[in-house]
């Protein structure tokens, strides 16, 4: 018999969110672990809001602003707009950020604006580090050996944009036909975004771009430090010099070997002796294109160097996961610190997926 197209709907409903949401749903673990994160991040969030005038309306949580902006990096949502009109339907999104079926959804911009003051107040460099506190406790990280690597990011800037600083016309929007025109980071900047360099890396066109750089831990692919800076040719090295140094800094034992990996793009004398001098092995590619590496052969021969070298090609895995899904390939948000704080997110989102993965497949441990 031929059921009929009717629709009847309920005036009320017995069931909750979390009724939804089926039992092995990959947010469910990610969701714990978000949570436990933010947990720890209390202190931080009452200082936030100390400042505000007593009696006002109250603004959004900042536990719910974070577990938001993570499905937005989870789910590639393009924009704020989007993301509270998924919000408004979506049962599994209310349910992860926190919101009953009856809670009325933010507007786009009050939403952009309580998400400044998580940037001003460098919450999401600290909920990236609860996280990655998470993963040290669940005996994830080595804590010894490292791999670093840098990614270039489009910025959300044209080339109409980059003109010379002096010229009013051009700024004022008259300008574009930059055609036979010797253009270069020392006479013009973008007038749309001005941290963004024009920067070219192998083969690829000169654009507006930031540079991400990473710090994996050879373990399990965890990312252990994430950072963005101005895109030019020494950046990669000085990221990667701060960033092992913060490593060091962090061990217990200051006499315990650390091993950092890297491609041939490190392989520069005074990169390879800054390491040794931090007391790190530096466990770089040979550059022996035309020129003497500056690796020590010792250091080549060694039982560690090629595993290292296996290893950090683990750290291409984070940077492929925040371009196709977490949409960092070009950053909808313009300066510097924004475009940081949004690549330390969707680092934080990705070592969150990798640390569920690791809990179905080391559940005695998780």
């Amino acid at each position: 018999m031929r059921g009929a197209d009717t629709f009847t709907e309920s005036l009320f409903t017995m069931r909750k969110l979390e009724d939804f949401v089926p039992a092995d749903h990959p947010l469910r673990a990610i969701r714990k672990m978000a949570n436990a994160a933010l947990a720890k991040m209390n202190g931080l969030f009452a200082g936030m809001y100390e400042a505000d005038i007593k009696g006002g309306r109250p603004s959004v949580a900042p536990e719910k602003l974070l577990r938001a902006m993570l499905l937005q990096v989870l789910y590639s949502v393009r924009s704020e707009r989007q993301l509270m009109e998924q919000v408004q339907y979506n049962l599994l999104f209310r349910w992860f950020i926190g919101l009953s079926m009856d809670d009325s959804v933010w507007v786009p911009t009050v939403f952009t604006k309580n998400r400044e003051r998580l940037i001003k107040h460098d919450a999401v460099i600290e909920f990236f580090n609860e996280v990655l506190a998470i993963a040290q406790q669940k005996d994830w990280l080595s804590g010894e050996h490292f791999s670093v690597d840098g990614t270039l990011i489009q910025a959300w800037a044209g080339h109409k944009s980059f003109v010379r600083r002096d010229d009013d016309d051009q700024a004022n929007g008259d300008g574009g036909n930059f055609k036979g025109e010797k253009r270069s980071n020392d006479t013009h900047e973008s007038k749309t975004d001005v941290d963004a360099r024009l920067y070219r890396k192998g083969g690829t066109a000169s654009e507006l771009r930031y540079m991400g750089h990473t710090l994996s831990d050879n373990r399990h692919g965890l990312v252990a430090n994430a950072v963005v800076t101005i895109a030019d040719g020494y950046a990669e090295r000085e990221a990667a010099k701060v960033m092992i140094n913060d490593a060091r800094q962090a061990l217990d034992d200051p006499a315990r070997e650390i091993t950092l990996g890297a491609d041939k793009g490190y392989d520069a004398q005074e990169f390879v002796e800054a390491c040794v001098d931090m007391g790190v092995t530096p466990h770089v590619a040979q550059n022996k294109s035309g020129r003497h590496s500056a690796v020590p052969e010792e250091i080549v021969q060694s039982a560690g160097y090629a595993v290292s070298q296996q290893k950090r090609k683990l750290i291409e895995q984070g940077f492929g996961w925040a371009k196709t899904v977490g949409g960092i390939r070009q950053v909808m948000v313009r300066g510097l610190k924004k475009v940081d704080q949004m690549f330390v997110l969707t680092m934080a989102a990705y070592n969150l997926v990798r640390m569920r993965t690791l809990g179905q497949i080391c559940p005695m441990v998780a």
